[in-house]
């Protein structure tokens, strides 16, 4: 199922793949990236909501396909709750943009919403809109830029109705 959302500047269109039925349906999931798109989208700085239109794939799996991924690309052997991969920048103007791929861990998203003490739909809404941030651009590698991410994420979740995740 695929689903848009967002400012007509910044449109937004993922794809829902659930490769682990722990997840729940397809619709289920592609609703939480409906709400997740039209947040981010409605939130961006200005000067960046032109680069923001785009579409993009989110793989809901399981932490065997994520540490498999990890450590191939990471060289991490590891799980990890979400993991974002931009597509190259360099497109034809006037050709629909691909973002890239996030692939989510169902197993580490659910130990560490228990062990944060939040709900999982809430920690999950924040992977959603974590690895689409960094699909557009954003990371945490600087404390400058972690720290500009982070403020967009409060915002974009606060919108959401889910409580500042780096509070507590």
């Amino acid at each position: 199922m695929t689903v848009s959302a967002g400012k007509k500047a910044a449109r937004l269109t993922g794809e829902a793949l659930v490769t682990d039925r722990r997840w729940g349906t397809k619709r289920a999931m592609s609703q939480l990236i409906r709400q997740a798109c039209m947040k981010t989208a409605d939130e961006l700085p200005h000067r960046e909501t032109a680069l923001a239109a785009g579409a993009f794939s989110i793989q809901f799996t399981d932490d065997a396909t994520n540490r498999n991924l990890n450590n191939l690309w990471r060289k991490i052997d590891k799980p990890t709750n979400v993991l974002a991969f931009p597509a190259p920048a360099a497109h034809a103007p006037d050709q629909s943009r691909y973002l890239g791929d996030i692939s989510i861990a169902y197993e580490t998203v659910l130990r560490e919403s228990a062990e944060q003490g939040k709900q999982f739909e809430d920690h999950l809404r924040h992977m959603i809109v974590h690895g689409l941030l960094h699909l557009l651009g954003f990371d945490h590698v600087t404390e400058k830029d972690a720290a500009r991410m982070e403020a967009l994420e409060q915002v974009i979740l606060a919108r959401l109705g889910v409580a500042d995740p780096y509070n507590g």
